[in-house]
């Protein structure tokens, strides 16, 4: 285990390795700008944009001689870098899962029937002879009656977890949040409960539809270096094994166990669904681990405000992906260029305007490319965590992952609809491009949760998260639709995400003169728009203030 820092490639030397977008300080948002940035940054000579990697070296290097070239403040004397301490754990991929069920045993092989992991900073764990527990959707959710884990001691144990939440299962809107994922539904929370029940590992079984993304995405983002941040204990609090199997898996193990899982499936989808063992089915497995210690960084500037300097508007996009994978069979980089390099290009575009010394805006404007969001959101999560600008005085944001390349469209998608008064901003800024503003078509993915906007929300400060909108001008809602799914389906998260000189980028424009036009309002104004009553952060936002 060691530290860390890739030596800084001289900015000079990498610019001149790229051509330059076109664009000149005093113009609009420019297409052949965004374009030549997304080309850039998801270019194979970036590596895919993997944290602590020569990718990063590449990524942040330009992102700091674009922020420089536009006149932007850097934050910390010359420098735009925020230190973000990793720590990279990459587990051996000839790691076994063993389930012994008494008359016999099972080995489930790593990436092919199952994907495992620890977040724990040790270089072995292991779980011998665990007794495999079925704890239903791993809720434990009090304001909704619902405890999965009532009446039942997982301590030591494997607990295995229904993925999603059982208002998507039911559709009943009136279970949980219907449709609409929850935060219970998020993968994230359920290796959290987990750990909170003493459970010794946790894996969650894999369906397509109720995760949102088929099982490629499973082994293409738990495969290799795993990231997390430098915490004090080390991630021991964690389970020690946390993992994935598949669906075929588990209906496996379960008719093993002498249990039907359709019928326990649909068990689990009430209230007073009871948690119980697995026959006599345990589980065995150890992970190898080479660990790492790294800095990465949050790339950040910001154009000071005129009037109020010391209250800030905030622009955030990731600029990470998930790098190389050397154990792939041909294309090896994961390119990243819908997700994120769009984003990161037109975060550029936005700083680039602002930057303009006529569009000087009386609040200061602050530009985030943060860093290992496919790791678990841990840049924005760092940046919350330890944020260059008080939060307090922070008076609202907005996260780009992901811009348009369809086109134009009838409308914008708001994911997390119904959260916060930014919707007004959004509604009279859509106006005035004849579009209206819709909820995310698919509530039931919890896209909500999984972009990096949600730190930022759960301290407080509110957050604007919209997607490109589907109703194309030119193909209709249908089609724009099937595009959407297409992409889940071929390209997010594997390397076929690359850029395309196909792409009709003139959406992405309109939707970046659409965040323009908020983030100047806000700036050049005297509100302070809030979460609604009744959301989550609105009391956290509220003590913030108060202090």
């Amino acid at each position: 285990m060691k530290w860390i820092s890739f030596t800084l490639v001289p900015v000079f030397l990498f610019a001149a390795a790229c051509s330059e977008p076109r664009g000149t300080q005093s113009g609009a948002i420019s297409e052949d700008a965004l374009r030549q940035h997304i080309k850039i940054l998801s270019s194979d000579e970036f590596e895919g944009r993997g944290p602590s990697s020569p990718g990063e070296e590449k990524t942040v290097a330009y992102l700091a001689k674009q922020f420089q070239s536009y006149g932007l403040k850097p934050i910390n004397g010359d420098s735009y870098f925020q230190d973000v301490p990793l720590v990279e754990i990459t587990a051996a991929p000839s790691t076994v899962l063993t389930v012994d069920a008494g008359a016999g045993s099972v080995d489930l092989a790593n990436g092919g029937d199952m994907m495992v992991w620890t977040k724990r900073v040790v270089e072995s764990v292991s779980v011998s002879d665990s007794d495999m527990v079925f704890v239903g959707y791993g809720i434990n959710a009090p304001e909704y009656d619902w405890n999965d884990y009532d009446g039942v001691d997982v301590t030591g144990k494997t607990v295995v977890i229904l993925v999603n939440d059982p208002g998507y299962a039911t559709q009943d809107a009136e279970l949980f949040n219907g449709n609409a994922m929850t935060y219970y539904g998020r993968w994230t929370y359920k290796y959290e409960e987990a750990a909170r029940q003493g459970a010794a590992a946790a894996l969650i079984i894999h369906e397509t539809r109720p995760a949102a993304y088929p099982w490629e995405v499973v082994t293409g983002s738990w495969s290799g270096p795993q990231f997390d941040l430098v915490r004090d204990d080390d991630n021991m609090s964690r389970v020690a094994v946390e993992g994935w199997i598949q669906e075929r898996v588990a209906d496996d193990l379960f008719s093993r166990a002498g249990l039907d899982f359709d019928a326990l499936k649909k068990a689990a989808l009430t209230g007073d669904f009871k948690a119980l063992p697995m026959g006599d089915l345990k589980a065995s497995i150890s992970i190898e681990n080479s660990l790492r210690r790294s800095i990465s960084r949050n790339v950040i500037g910001y154009v000071k405000g005129s009037e109020r300097p010391e209250e800030y508007f905030l622009y955030m996009a990731h600029w990470d992906h998930l790098g190389k994978d050397p154990g792939l069979e041909g294309d090896q980089i994961y390119n990243g260029a819908l997700d994120n390099a769009t984003g990161t290009a037109g975060l550029l575009e936005l700083a680039r305007h602002f930057a303009n010394p006529v569009n000087q805006p009386r609040r200061s404007v602050v530009f985030v490319a943060v860093t290992a969001e496919e790791q678990g959101l841990l840049g924005s999560a760092y940046y919350a965590s330890a944020p260059v600008f008080p939060l307090n005085k922070t008076v609202a944001g907005i996260n780009m992952d992901g811009l348009s390349i369809i086109g134009k469209t009838r409308d914008v998608t708001v994911i997390g609809f119904g959260a916060s008064e930014l919707e007004n901003y959004l509604r009279e800024a859509a106006s005035e491009q004849d579009r209206v503003v819709e909820p995310e078509p698919t509530p039931e993915n919890g896209y909500y949760y999984r972009s990096d906007h949600f730190n930022l929300a759960k301290v407080g400060v509110p957050m604007l998260y919209t997607e490109a909108g589907v109703d194309s001008r030119l193909r209709g809602r249908e089609w724009g639709l099937a595009q959407g799914e297409d992409y889940v389906a071929n390209r997010y998260h594997k390397p076929a995400d690359e850029y395309d000189p196909d792409w009709d980028l003139s959406g992405a424009v309109e939707d970046l003169e659409l965040f323009y036009a908020i983030g100047k309002r806000i700036a050049n104004g005297n509100n302070w728009p809030n979460w609604y009553e009744g959301t989550e952060f609105r009391a956290i936002r509220d003590e913030s203030m108060g202090q």
